[in-house]
């Protein structure tokens, strides 16, 4: 996984030794959940989600884009946050990339800005039926 975000072309990370293995680890074990999606038996996509309600990482190695993988996987995270409880998911992304252009598409909303160059967007719980729950999980 830590070869696929090394290797995106936008939201390069300025210090690539701050994300260490095991804070990918960590996030496996205590932090959240993390989902990946395979081609031919290869990682070729990745997402985190942090308990606190944040998606902490989606990145699909540079050559797989446009398969669907990032709205699965942000699917899968999205719903299994929403099932801990979680009113507003929020994350954040470089403005102008394409991660940017995706988020809205997908119906995030920007809030606003990080205090750096990123933005910010949030997700609301979907209401079903005007009752405010959540849409059932999709089986992964």
């Amino acid at each position: 996984m830590s070869a696929i975000r090394l290797a995106v072309t936008e939201n390069v990370l300025s210090d690539p030794s701050r994300v260490t293995l095991a804070m990918y680890e960590d996030y496996l074990d205590r932090a959240g959940r993390g989902w990946v999606a395979e081609l031919d038996g290869t990682v070729a996509a990745f997402c985190y989600a942090d308990r606190d309600g944040s998606i902490w990482a989606l990145f699909v190695q540079p050559g797989c884009e446009g398969r669907g993988l990032a709205t699965h996987l942000l699917g899968l995270a999205t719903d299994w946050l929403f099932a801990q409880g979680h009113e507003r998911i929020c994350l954040s992304t470089g403005a102008g990339t394409r991660a940017d252009r995706f988020y809205a598409a997908q119906g995030w909303r920007r809030s606003g800005c990080t205090g750096g160059r990123d933005l910010e967007y949030v997700l609301e719980r979907p209401c079903v039926g005007g009752l405010g729950a959540a849409p059932p999980a999709r089986a992964a």
